[in-house]
């Protein structure tokens, strides 16, 4: 035995059938100034080892800005990234965000797994995991209006 422990964690999935092909949804979540209508100020790059940050309003516990690198693409289909270096948070918040688009017909599943939440994140989880339904919708709508 060698005295590891096994940190126990939780996900948030959230799925939604988007009516636009996989190229169109990709687009709004690989884009920098389309990611910041549905998500957050961003200066996202659609590379892996790309460094990268979300900026947002400060609120108590969170800095405003959520560290993150690209961890995985494969266009127009899976997208991961790491949300938080465990810098910006008071529980030091290190958790994944991975994308998968599946082709339905003339429509597209959205899949979102936010993984990783340790029981010192509970109170993130608990937030991300009411927002998150609400930010797939207005990846919807983004996408919508796109030409």
């Amino acid at each position: 035995m060698t005295g590891a422990t096994t940190v126990e964690t939780k996900s948030i999935v959230v799925e939604r059938l988007i009516p636009h092909a996989a190229e169109k949804i990709w687009r709004a979540l690989t884009v920098p100034h389309l990611v910041a209508e549905w998500l957050m100020k961003n200066d996202f790059a659609p590379v892996q080892g790309h460094r990268f940050t979300f900026r947002a309003t400060p609120v108590p516990g969170w800095s405003g800005v959520t560290n993150c690198e690209v961890l995985k693409i494969e266009p127009p289909r899976l997208l991961a990234y790491s949300w938080g270096d465990g810098t910006e948070s008071d529980s030091g918040l290190k958790t994944v965000v991975t994308w998968s688009l599946t082709p339905e017909g003339t429509a597209t599943r959205v899949r979102m797994e936010h993984s990783g939440f340790r029981a010192e994140d509970e109170r993130g989880y608990i937030g991300m995991g009411s927002g998150w339904p609400r930010i797939l919708e207005r990846l919807e709508q983004v996408t919508a209006s796109q030409n």
